[in-house]
């Protein structure tokens, strides 16, 4: 197909497309689009489900609706001069390959032609105007093997070497840097690579978050994986303002202010995936500290079978989501995935007859067919607000980023007095706490045992590494910390990880959730009217079943699914 073609059908419909290229009929449109307005979804793959069009077909149709042009890259003989252009670390993360170079243009290949960010990205680095073609992903990966055979790429190391010292900025008579230098340094070649460096390899590590830190004398970059800091190599102590200065332009917030935190958030689409980086600049005493929170919704399993749960968990959640109304509370530290667990309940509960809406700070994950709006505190939009607007657009299941304040707590109150489910978050360190906590926000004890329906504590225990993990005996000291005897523990086997390559040495590799769920059965909600206190609490649930924190990360350690150490840092003996 020519690019004059394609850029006649830029702009129109995907379904008119496919209709132009005889590969549907209008029946077969009329079908899919019927299906998407039942249950949602991209109409592409739903012709692909029912078997009216191929995946090379959508490819091509979605090239076309850009305007560009379809290159068959196994035709193609591509020069080893524009195969030097672009590093194989870009190609790879980004399943691209370069193609033409005319001198003025680089013409590059990319398996998803709805990734055009990775155009503005080349332009930068390679100061020349780029240009998108589309091949298939296996035709790109093809392609990649064949001209990249034994490359590895830029290496920090080389890029650091690239970078020199020759490109120190200046500080002004005020203390300050010029917009002019901040902006020439911010878009120069080598910061651009070294950011792009550290983001993808964050990313590839499944790292949560990455930390830019200044100090006097060195810049430090340190990457949070599995709940845990880890430093790479640093950048050279001068770079940090350059650096700082990159972030901020791709988050589109004002390079000139250095003196105030700002926040921002950068889109990006690596590999055919998209990831969110939520930006937070912070100025301290020798520049400004940078974090960016990585969201890649591939790394994060919203699916309830996944998250860690039991099976006798599985079967109490599961009921409790079927409930008509009342109150879920999700509780425990920042970063033990409560968040996770709130959208995993929404993913398992999410129906065309049902009416959900999310009130959250931020909006961490897209939820197809849930209408989830964003809290903006600074003009009034906080979550009571909110909560009150949404009771008016008859939610049936309604979650709460966070009860933060007695205010919130009533609406939330209310909405489950009404016939609404309604699941939120809070700070507590278990399960029995949350009543206390919600008495001390001022919430009357005869409304809190009216609607509360279950409390979940959770933590996050890294799981060891599947490919060096090992058997071995645990000392009587180990023992001791999770207060167990030898002869408790029987013939149970223990394990961990002596530490490989896969796991950087740690381990360790990914984690998983331990649960407490306090059921709030009759006798509770009379505990609760009472004023009972939360040790009685926690014994009368106890009676009734519930498995403490600990309990739970004891038997992840006889599945041999994390360690003693895991459980004692993360847990409390009751």
């Amino acid at each position: 197909m020519s690019t004059g073609g394609t850029a006649m059908m830029a702009h129109k419909r995907l379904g008119e497309i496919l209709q132009e290229m005889d590969l549907v009929t209008e029946a077969e449109i009329d079908e899919a689009r019927r299906i998407q307005k039942e249950r949602g979804g991209l109409l592409g793959e739903i012709l692909i489900e029912l078997g009216y069009i191929t995946d090379k077909d959508l490819l091509f149709a979605l090239g076309a609706q850009s305007g560009m042009e379809v290159i068959d890259l196994d035709e193609v003989e591509v020069p080893a001069e524009v195969i030097e252009m672009v590093p194989v670390n870009y190609c790879e993360t980004y399943t691209i390959c370069p193609v033409s170079f005319d001198g003025k243009t680089l013409v590059v290949a990319l398996a998803d032609p709805l990734n055009v960010s990775v155009l503005d990205d080349l332009r930068f680095l390679l100061n020349c105007e780029v240009q998108g073609a589309v091949s298939t992903a296996e035709a790109v990966e093809r392609a990649i093997k064949k001209y990249y055979a034994g490359q590895t790429g830029d290496s920090l190391a080389e890029i650091l070497q690239e970078l020199g010292t020759e490109d120190v900025l200046q500080l002004e008579e005020g203390g300050g840097y010029s917009l002019e230098d901040l902006e020439k340094q911010a878009n120069s070649t080598p910061v651009v690579k070294l950011l792009n460096l550290i983001l993808l390899q964050a990313i590839k590590d499944r790292a949560s978050d990455i930390h830019i830190e200044p100090f006097e004398n060195e810049l430090k970059v340190r990457y949070r994986i599995d709940g845990v800091l880890y430093e790479m190599m640093p950048p050279p102590a001068h770079l940090a303002p350059a650096l700082a200065s990159r972030v901020k332009v791709m988050a589109k917030l004002d390079i000139s202010e250095t003196r105030l935190p700002q926040d921002g958030r950068i889109e990006l689409n690596i590999g055919g995936r998209p990831v969110d980086l939520r930006v937070s600049t912070l100025p301290t005493m020798f520049g400004e500290s940078v974090v960016m929170r990585i969201l890649d919704r591939s790394n994060v399993s919203l699916d309830l079978d996944r998250i860690g749960l039991r099976p006798d968990e599985y079967q109490i959640l599961t009921a409790l989501l079927e409930k008509p109304n009342g109150i879920i509370l999700v509780t425990g530290p920042t970063g033990s995935g409560k968040t996770t667990t709130l959208y995993s309940c929404l993913n398992k509960i999410n129906s065309p007859v049902r009416k959900i809406i999310t009130t959250e700070d931020p909006v961490e994950y897209d939820l197809e067919g849930i209408v989830q709006v964003q809290i903006n505190e600074e003009i009034g939009l906080t979550y009571a607000e909110c909560l009150r607007s949404i009771l008016r657009q008859d939610p049936d299941v309604i979650l709460v980023g966070e009860i933060r304040d007695l205010e919130t707590a009533q609406i939330a109150i209310e909405a489950a007095l009404t016939g609404h489910l309604v699941l939120s978050t809070l700070h507590t360190n278990d399960a029995p706490s949350v009543v206390t906590r919600m008495i001390d926000l001022g919430v009357p004890p005869y409304l809190l045992a009216a609607t509360l329906e279950a409390v979940i504590a959770q933590r996050l225990v890294r799981t060891i590494c599947e490919e060096c993990r090992v058997e071995y005996e645990p000392s009587e000291e180990e023992l001791y910390e999770l207060d167990l005897s030898p002869e408790a523990i029987g013939d149970k086997r223990f394990y961990y990880g002596k530490g490989c390559r896969r796991c950087n040495n740690s381990g360790y590799k990914g984690r998983m959730a331990i649960f407490e769920i306090m059921l709030v059965g009759e006798s509770l909600k009379q505990m609760i009217i009472d004023g009972a206190s939360t040790g009685d609490l926690r014994e009368a649930a106890r009676r009734e079943g519930m498995r403490l924190l600990r309990e739970s990360g004891l038997l992840a350690i006889y599945d041999g699914r994390t360690t003693f150490e895991e459980v004692v840092k993360e847990t409390v003996l009751a």
